[in-house]
């Protein structure tokens, strides 16, 4: 077992019971001082922790300049051995065993509390890949728009399927977004008009940050793929439904999912997830040798999302889980490469939609409102179909065991009118 996982460990840093962040989580993001600092941290409850001040301290076994940094890339670079190394070192640290720690004034002056910072983007993303991966989703999805018994396409149970999305417009939980515009066809049998987006929808994800990967040419096997996954976020692949129908004939999404993706600003190591794992769903028909893999692959992480309107009350529209997922990660991974594409550092890949076999755990308004035929009822007395201007939605995610809770705190965004 990971040391810094062990249950039994408490901090000495206060942490409330319905925290996402006990000490056994420990994850990494980037964060702007009061002094407009910009620097690594972790945190431990309520409690935001300047790495960067720690590590000056001597009180960590890594050159402290690795965390003054204004993204996680460098810390990354240094691999799984140094990054799971600097996780073990933290959780001595503020366990409640260690007096001295505690006793550390310089120390808890890099301590703060998490409403006085501003988290930032936690990665420079170099590439960002969005899969397709959830058997429920595309099933829904194809049963909408193609033929309710043919729904998958052929090639769907043989490959995690995927494309290369936009990684400039990748934005950090907080930050605002506008509708975005383009061409649409309501009707069809008139030519297309151009305008803001009508169908606006939100795509309930979780996304995976890679290490540095291997040299142009050479494939991650399935087998070691996980000494390639430095860590796990919330994810919301933002799409705008109606450009889409017009435009992904036949070269798929464009200027639908270009215009935005939201992610939460703490990255939670896969090493911090490993007491939440469980089996996949079967898949059949066998998947080739190279997608092959033993173990529970899956992780058990519960997903909700809230729509909050204008009105302030907000409403639950989702409560789904990533432990559905049809494709894991390290077949995402091994599939990616097989090819000889290389990764890097900081490099993202987004689950593609997280849906369950229920309406209450669909992780699309496209699905919840199924293609706007069933309205959703909001507590201010509106309807929502899909999401509105003024409207925040709101993904949150933890896994829990053994009294344990381990969780990536929540993207939201707020989605302002067209420019």
């Amino acid at each position: 077992m990971i040391k810094a996982n062990d249950p039994k460990i408490k901090s000495w840093i206060p942490v409330a019971n319905d925290s996402d962040f006990a000490i056994q989580n420990i994850p990494f993001g980037v964060f702007m001082t009061k002094s407009g600092a910009t620097v690594v941290g972790t945190r431990i409850g309520d409690t935001v922790i300047d790495l960067f001040e720690v590590a000056k301290l001597g009180l960590l076994d890594i050159d402290a300049e690795v965390f003054n940094q204004s993204r996680l890339n460098p810390f990354i670079k240094l691999g799984k051995s140094v990054t799971r190394s600097v996780r073990e070192q933290l959780s001595d640290l503020f366990n409640e065993t260690n007096k001295e720690a505690k006793a550390n004034t310089k120390l808890n002056t890099a301590m703060s509390p998490a409403d006085d910072v501003q988290m930032l983007l936690p990665v420079a993303i170099g590439d960002y890949t969005d899969f397709y991966s959830s058997i429920e989703h595309a099933t829904n999805v194809g049963t909408m728009f193609r033929d309710p018994d043919n729904a998958l396409l052929p090639n769907w149970k043989h490959i995690p399927v995927g494309y290369h999305g936009r990684a400039s417009s990748i934005v950090v939980s907080g930050q605002d977004i506008h509708r975005p515009k383009g061409q649409t066809r309501p009707d069809d049998t008139q030519p297309p008009v151009f305008g803001p987006c009508k169908l606006l929808d939100f795509e309930l994800e979780m996304a995976f940050v890679t290490y540095e990967g291997k040299p142009l040419g050479d494939a991650i096997s399935i087998e070691e793929s996980e000494d390639y996954i430095f860590g796990m976020c919330l994810f919301n692949d933002w799409s705008a439904r109606d450009i889409q129908k017009w435009e992904y004939v036949p070269l798929g999404p464009f200027l639908a999912k270009s215009f935005a993706s939201s992610m939460s600003p703490w990255i939670v190591t896969l090493d911090a997830l490993e007491p939440f794992r469980v089996e996949g769903p079967k898949q059949d028909p066998q998947v080739l040798p190279y997608l092959e893999y033993k173990g529970s692959k899956n992780i058990d992480i519960k997903l909700q999302v809230e729509i909050l309107p204008p009105s302030g009350e907000g409403k639950v529209v989702s409560k789904s889980n990533y432990k559905y997922m049809y494709w894991n990660m390290s077949q995402q991974l091994a599939h990616h490469t097989v090819n000889g594409c290389n990764i890097h550092a900081g490099d993202t890949m987004a689950s593609g939609t997280i849906s369950g076999k229920t309406p209450d755990t669909f992780g699309s308004m496209l699905e919840i409102s199924w293609k706007g035929t069933k309205p959703v009822a909001m507590p201010d007395g509106s309807e929502r179909r899909f999401i509105m201007d003024g409207d925040t939605v709101i993904m949150r995610g933890h896994a829990a065991k053994d009294n344990v809770r381990v969780g990536f705190g929540e993207v939201r965004t707020l989605v302002k009118p067209a420019k």
